[in-house]
């Protein structure tokens, strides 16, 4: 089963701190957004492989938009 994160803010992406086919654990730091002068970790609520990650520094997402995919 996949899970998709979502954006819950129109942000920019400033940092990716997981890898495409990392093995995270529920609660483990994907991305940090950058809103408003304010970073913003984005976590998985469930353990699993991240298997689409896709974002990339410097991108602008908006609200719902899907950050990466967990399996």
């Amino acid at each position: 089963m996949s899970h998709e994160i979502a954006a819950e803010m129109v942000a920019n992406v400033l940092t990716l701190v997981a890898e495409q086919g990392a093995v995270l654990e529920a609660g483990d730091t994907i991305l940090i957004l950058e809103s408003m002068k304010m970073e913003i970790p984005v976590l998985t609520e469930t353990k699993g492989t991240l298997v689409d990650l896709r974002v990339s520094v410097g991108d602008v997402v908006q609200e719902g938009d899907v950050l990466a995919v967990v399996s």
